[in-house]
């Protein structure tokens, strides 16, 4: 049975969309955390203001040295797609080989970082069309997409939603048939456990049915993203669950409510204390 400790936890820097890379990471060594998940938007990093390689390679290894200067590295790098301009499942195709581009972007921005992880989840398709229409241009713009990957050595990250996010991939069936139909070895999964929750599956049902290998990451947080601890879900016991499972990797702390992006810090320092409660620290 493995042993995950707080070496395994990392933070996402979505929640401190309202503050500055510097204070994301000053906020990261107040909770003694040196694991990164780096998302990809305004006011930290968005590829969009560097549409020229070279611009992008200076800042990337900019906050990249800020980072490291710091004793943390980046495990996977989140570029922001939920939201307007892309989609996977678009009618128009322009809309999709966008999205192809911006995650071709992606990839050389996770090198740039250090990291060969790059995060990603369906979106939703127009919910006046058929799903199969939405899912059938989503699959393929995610095989265009993990064809290029494999090219680059990155691993793609594939997150389910849920209802209210999507109608395309929400629920462990939905996530086996992805990967079934993309059918590339550069995809790999993230199990939210807060999605995983309100389809009331269970984490070790992803290990039986995807295979340990095919799980990269786990999204962690309480009910709807709160903070550890005020939500209602058996954090401890997924905890556990993965130990059993002998899960190594990041567990990664989504804790990404818009009720706190006014404290961010706050948000995580409650949860990473919630964690040392009951997780070495090496």
């Amino acid at each position: 049975m493995s042993r995950i400790t707080m070496k395994n936890i990392a933070a996402m820097s979505v929640q401190y969309v309202h503050y500055s890379f510097d204070y994301y990471l000053e906020s990261m060594q107040k909770c003694s955390l040196t694991n990164v998940d780096l998302w990809g938007g305004i006011p930290h990093y968005c590829r969009l203001d560097y549409p020229w390689t070279p611009n992008a390679v200076k800042r990337t290894s900019e906050l990249r040295k800020k980072i490291e200067d710091r004793g943390m590295k980046v495990v996977v790098y989140t570029p922001e797609t939920l939201g307007y301009p892309y989609s996977f499942s678009s009618p128009q195709r322009e809309v999709r080989e966008r999205t192809v581009d911006y995650f071709s972007m992606a990839m050389d921005d996770a090198l740039q970082f250090g990291t060969d992880k790059v995060f990603l989840n369906s979106g939703c398709g127009l919910l006046d069309l058929p799903r199969e229409e939405s899912w059938a241009r989503c699959r393929d713009t995610f095989r265009t997409i993990c064809t290029i990957a494999e090219q680059k050595n990155i691993t793609m990250v594939l997150e389910q939603l849920q209802p209210y996010e999507s109608d395309l991939v929400v629920t462990l069936p939905d996530v086996a048939r992805m990967l079934e139909e993309v059918d590339s070895p550069a995809l790999k999964v993230c199990i939210d456990v807060v999605a995983m929750a309100v389809s009331r599956e269970r984490i070790e049902e992803y290990f039986k049915v995807l295979g340990p290998d095919a799980i990269a990451l786990i999204h962690y947080a309480d009910t709807f993203h709160y903070i550890l601890g005020d939500g209602d879900l058996p954090l401890v016991d997924y905890i556990r669950e993965l130990e059993e499972l002998d899960y190594e990797g990041i567990v990664d702390l989504e804790i990404n409510d818009s009720i706190y992006w006014a404290d961010p810090h706050t948000s995580l320092l409650r949860s990473v204390e919630y964690l040392r409660r009951f997780l070495p620290e090496a």
